[in-house]
């Protein structure tokens, strides 16, 4: 018989996140601190200082650098739970792009990388940026299209491109910079994001508003960045970047999941409270089956975040798995979201419930870390050539 009974430790962290979350983030929701592009810094300085003092911050993180060190499986019940609330990744310092970022340094940065950028990012002193994905020409879904260069100087690499939708590019003092090395090919690098030579251009207007700094078009018009501010090899940027976006991609859909769950309780307590034609909506079969839709969505996307979690304990997520369980949750998510607002109606439109927040955010995680139709085109290739799931 399968034990599916979590530890009890995991089981009393999760339920310290839920009351945290209830407790301290979801009463800051309605906060005017928060924009088009996000949590201002003193909101966000606030609800750290909270998940400090509650001895939740930062828990994906080596012990030596203030975390708790979880598995992904952990990982997995924590960020869902920090997930219910829109703010509640920020609180605990598990949102993107920071969260992603982390865990590329602790796997490839060096000693002294990990003291300067690792150790005041799992602090929550600063924020950082992660920076891939440019206009056309450049890179998009297809990173063999990297159009930003680092030419060789000395002692140090000039860089020069164009990269857009930087997540948190605004505010942050770290870039991880994806560019071309003659010769090498794609490298990343690690730079101030006051140096001289980086600019941002100006913030997009995008559907979501979660994300502290907003999503920003960045420019390098002739950084220099020193050779001991490459990160990992010279040449091995595709390599590191799935290092980074694998386990990313399985996080945002642990922190989404929580969102739709939350969506589907505000949706289902407003079925058994609002009437109509004689009874609660609930009861109608065209409301009470978008509840049973999505309670099956919510369990299929949880059962899928789960066992890639513990495939990544188990030695390593391959890109089958990691596609596999972004497009499950992903769209299964969203469709949740979408029954929701439905239910909600006139309500489901409007902020007087969190749904439309949650639908407006949650819409572009069928996009960013590759959209669906990529990672169906990835693994129906692995199925043509006959390789294993």
């Amino acid at each position: 018989m399968i034990d599916f009974s979590l530890p009890s430790e995991l089981a009393d962290l999760q339920a310290r996140v839920r009351r945290f979350v209830a407790d301290e983030v979801i009463p800051l929701e309605s906060d005017p601190r928060q924009g088009a592009h996000g949590p201002d810094a003193s909101l966000r300085a606030e609800l750290v200082e909270r998940a400090r003092r509650a001895g939740l911050l930062s828990p994906h993180v080596a012990p030596e650098y203030g975390g708790l060190g979880l598995s992904h499986v952990g990982r997995a019940l924590v960020f869902e739970e920090a997930g219910v609330s829109l703010l509640g990744p920020v609180a605990l310092n598990v949102f993107a792009p920071d969260e992603g970022n982390m865990h590329l340094l602790e796997e490839v940065a060096t000693p002294a990388q990990k003291q300067r950028w690792l150790a005041p990012l799992a602090a929550a002193r600063i924020r950082s940026c992660f920076c891939m994905t440019e206009p056309a020409p450049g890179a998009g879904s297809d990173p063999s299209m990297l159009a930003s260069t680092a030419e060789p100087d000395g002692e140090h690499f000039v860089i020069r491109g164009r990269k857009w939708f930087i997540t948190g590019a605004d505010g942050a003092s770290l870039a991880i910079v994806m560019a071309k090395v003659p010769e090498a090919g794609a490298t990343m690098f690690l730079a101030p994001m006051d140096a001289p030579g980086i600019v941002l251009e100006r913030n997009m207007d995008t559907l979501d508003r979660c994300f502290p700094g907003g999503h920003g078009v960045v420019r390098f018009d002739g950084l220099r960045v020193h050779r001991n501010d490459v990160l990992g090899e010279i040449g091995q940027g595709f390599r590191y970047a799935q290092v980074r976006l694998s386990p990313a991609r399985l996080t945002h859909c642990m922190r989404w999941l929580g969102a739709a769950r939350r969506a589907h309780e505000v949706a289902a307590a407003y079925a058994r409270e609002r009437h109509a034609f004689g009874q609660a909506i609930g009861r109608h079969e065209g409301v009470g089956f978008m509840l049973a839709d999505n309670q099956m969505d919510l369990h299929v996307a949880r059962l899928a975040t789960w066992h890639a979690a513990w495939v990544l304990d188990q030695g390593g997520l391959g890109l089958a798995e990691s596609s596999r369980a972004k497009v499950i949750v992903s769209e299964a998510v969203w469709r949740v979201a979408d029954r929701c607002v439905q239910i909600l109606g006139g309500q489901g439109t409007t902020s007087e419930t969190v749904v439309a927040r949650i639908f407006a955010d949650m819409r572009a995680f069928r996009i960013y870390d590759g959209p669906s139709e990529v990672h169906r085109w990835s693994l129906a290739k692995r199925i043509l050539k006959g390789l294993p799931e």
